[in-house]
């Protein structure tokens, strides 16, 4: 099992907490990740990270694809990677309709279909077996539309073939896990109950046979975010407000990825009633009604002793193969130590 921390993106101020990642880096935490929503973005934070640290690694989670071309993206993690002696993970995902039409202004249009195509020029780039080409859905390389010059010309990357850098996307839907399977090397979960990967399961299986490969190829590592106290309830409540966003109001009403998600995981009657809290206004109502036995299952929350028993599941999770990164979000050093003493 390896473990990540989570740093995330920022409210209205920019901090990092250097100190925090040096010595989880020090504690043997493989990996750290940045976030972007629509204020900070990923890669400022990630690239300010590698240059104060030796050993641990540095990944979005994530990029968001429709806000840079696929040229970009793989300019940036080969720079990065180059920099950094190999430690960039490259995280990117489709986001939600209103962010991608909302904030960066094109089309929503088809995310199975921009993933597979996006990950398929970065790999050529990356390559630089030839100049790079591609006709499809979402890009043309060089471009075809009937808006453009005709001018464009099909070009190799300066820089050196850099094949090494890991692709993960964010994926939750059956088809977006089926597709990230195929053709990246990881997933981000946004959260998972390590006792039904069968909810996940069938999907990537389906991905990875496509693309002939295992889960000894693909690392599946879902978000958990860790709050140790001796009242439960209390920090149950930090992880539900975070919740109650996801399924309520992260995406319209009848298209809510998140929403789905809770309702595949047996959550259905409580995934309704968040969502109809949120979206009239009611937000504290909402994180109320995130149940119990859904955060106790996906994240490690309460007593240190209550922690330990449940992180026997996710360490039999990474037994089964089923989980081979856990990317923690806590702010307590001592929580951060405690998993690492079980799983390390």
């Amino acid at each position: 099992m390896k473990l990540g921390i989570l740093v995330g993106y920022s409210g209205k101020v920019v901090n990092i907490d250097i100190e925090s990642i040096r010595r989880a880096e020090s504690i043997g935490y493989d990996s750290v990740w940045t976030a972007e929503a629509y204020g900070s973005d990923a890669v400022t934070p990630a690239a300010w990270i590698l240059a104060q640290t030796e050993n641990i690694k540095v990944g979005t989670a994530i990029m968001q694809m429709p806000g840079r071309s696929p040229a970009c993206t793989a300019m940036t993690a080969m720079t990065l990677n180059q920099l950094s002696n190999g430690r960039f993970i490259l995280g990117i995902g489709a986001s939600g309709p209103q962010v991608v039409e909302g904030w960066h202004g094109v089309a929503y249009g088809r995310p199975i279909t921009r993933v597979k195509e996006y990950v398929s020029i970065m790999k050529k780039i990356m390559a630089r077996e030839e100049p790079v080409t591609h006709q499809g859905f979402h890009y043309s390389l060089p471009y075809s539309g009937d808006d453009g010059t005709g001018m464009g010309k099909s070009l190799k990357s300066i820089l050196q073939a850099d094949t090494s850098i890991p692709i993960y996307t964010a994926s939750i839907t059956p088809k977006g896990l089926e597709g990230s399977a195929e053709v990246a090397d990881g997933v981000f979960p946004i959260w998972m109950n390590p006792e039904r990967y069968d909810v996940l399961g069938g999907s990537i299986q389906k991905g990875l046979d496509k693309a002939g490969k295992t889960l000894m190829d693909y690392d599946i590592a879902p978000f958990v975010t860790c709050v140790m106290d001796d009242n439960i309830d209390a920090c149950r409540m930090m992880a539900k407000g975070s919740m109650a966003l996801y399924i309520g109001g992260m995406g319209a009403r009848t298209k809510n990825f998140y929403n789905d998600y809770a309702k595949a995981l047996g959550f259905e009657d409580a995934a309704i009633k968040i969502q109809d809290l949120y979206l009239s206004g009611k937000k504290d109502e909402a994180m109320a009604a995130v149940p119990d036995e859904l955060v106790d299952a996906c994240h490690l929350v309460g007593p240190k002793e209550h922690i330990v028993e449940r992180l026997k599941a996710w360490k039999q999770a990474g037994i089964d193969g089923h989980v081979s990164s856990m990317l923690i979000g806590a702010g307590q050093p001592e929580a951060l130590e405690l998993i690492a003493s079980e799983l390390l």
